[in-house]
């Protein structure tokens, strides 16, 4: 929503202050058809020459995550913290045995489905699966853990930023290609230099929008685009980081709501619930959980 409120107020700021200084849209409207061809048709083959087609989907995919925002929000944290609460707790008190039915085929498990929106996350639940399935291999030195955990999130984070990379590059490489356009349209110009001088004037201005436009779509379209981009990745990527904090602190041999309160410190202030709202809702979890 405020991307659109953003992209509007570009609009109306840039083009109106142009009209309002007294500049004719004319130029602009006849040669803008021809330069969007040119630089957007260059830019957008140049980003599929230097993207694999996975990392081509992700980054349209990518740019509609901009416009929606981060994925989790307040109470997907409290269902996170809630989660894992009732994971640890039964290991806890039930041993390693109670646990391997859920995270064996968590699709079936009752404490899963308990939190839908997070069972609908593949790679959410496999990674809460994957650690716990470690510690019932007796892999529980907090430590050792701790690295494996940060390797993966590391190789994670890479993955999902490449799309927003690129996006990057794409803008970056932008006022370059207005360039190219413009010195097309000098070229043009050149070859009717017989030409009276309104009418090169007009060619001139029309090669002078390719520059334009090139600046314009980098700096104030494609570019806050990848930037909104890259703040959901990192905003998303908290959820695991959550994950990780609550884990590795149950293996230090902290009580299940220690592991959940450090956790929840860690939760994006604009989505942290208070201590209060945490204990309601582990106080409401079922009991059958």
């Amino acid at each position: 929503m405020f991307l659109i409120i953003g992209f509007v107020v570009v609009l109306f700021m840039v083009f109106g202050g142009y009209v309002f200084a007294g500049g004719k849209m004319e130029i602009i409207v006849h040669a803008l058809p021809f330069e969007l061809m040119i630089i957007l048709g260059g830019s957008v083959g140049a980003f599929v020459i230097a993207n694999s087609m996975g990392v081509i989907k992700k980054s349209l995919s990518g740019m509609g995550r901009a416009f929606k925002g981060a994925k989790w929000k307040r109470q997907d944290y409290v269902d996170l913290l809630s989660l894992l609460f009732v994971l640890i707790k039964t290991m806890r008190s039930k041993g390693v045995v109670a646990i391997e039915q859920h995270i064996e085929k968590p699709e079936e498990s009752n404490i899963f489905n308990n939190f839908p929106r997070i069972a609908a996350d593949h790679h959410v639940v496999a990674f809460i699966a994957d650690y716990l399935r470690m510690m019932t291999m007796n892999f529980e030195d907090p430590h050792q853990m701790e690295d494996a955990m940060d390797q993966d999130l590391e190789r994670h984070h890479a993955e999902e930023h490449e799309p927003q990379h690129a996006l990057q590059t794409m803008a970056d490489g932008l006022p370059a290609v207005g360039i190219v356009a413009a010195v097309l349209g000098i070229i043009k110009t050149m070859a009717a230099i017989n030409e009276p001088v309104e009418v090169l004037g007009r060619m001139v201005g029309g090669a002078l929008v390719g520059t334009f436009l090139g600046i314009f779509l980098s700096y104030l379209m494609v570019a806050p685009i990848a930037g909104r981009f890259g703040q959901v990745l990192n905003e998303e990527s908290q959820f695991f980081n959550i994950i990780k904090t609550v884990l590795i602190s149950h293996l230090h041999g902290n009580a299940p709501q220690i592991s959940v309160e450090i956790g929840r410190r860690n939760v994006p202030a604009q989505h942290q619930p208070d201590f209060a709202e945490l204990e309601d809702a582990l106080a409401e979890l079922p009991p059958d959980l």
